[in-house]
């Protein structure tokens, strides 16, 4: 197996609407993730986390209640790859796909806002080990 050569961090943002959680998740092809990206040199993964929930998704208003634990998956793409997960929460239901300055076109075709059923429906097994940890550390059930 190769060593571990990028990280990147992002995070599950997580909006309630009255008591339910809604789970903000970006599609780019057919492949659904949360807002992360590659760790900068110089660049701490929460700082990163914070980075690419703007750049991606124009949210810029997140608070991290449960504080800054995070999840690590194990080692993908061929693994070359490990991703860290944050858990933020945001009120603002706003989220914009601004062109990437070096793609020339948005990063994600499409957001959703997916309940906790929805959304472990939509990602993949890596994603959503990430999704159900982000969900039980912040309370939110199967109907979430």
């Amino acid at each position: 197996m190769a060593a571990v050569r990028e990280y990147s961090a992002g995070v599950v943002v997580i909006r309630f609407e009255g008591r339910l959680c809604r789970f903000l998740l970006l599609r780019a092809y057919s492949y659904w993730d949360f807002p992360k990206g590659r760790v900068e040199p110089g660049e701490g993964p929460l700082a990163t986390a914070l980075r690419e929930a703007a750049e991606e998704a124009g949210i810029t208003d997140l608070t991290f209640p449960w504080g800054t634990a995070c999840h690590e998956t194990p080692p993908y793409s061929g693994g070359r790859k490990v991703a860290r997960y944050y858990v933020g929460r945001t009120r603002q239901s706003e989220v914009t796909l601004p062109v990437s300055r070096e793609l020339g076109r948005p990063e994600h075709h499409e957001y959703r806002w997916a309940s906790l059923p929805a959304a472990r429906g939509l990602v993949g097994d890596r994603v959503r080990a990430a999704l159900d940890w982000a969900a039980e550390l912040a309370g939110c059930g199967e109907n979430g």
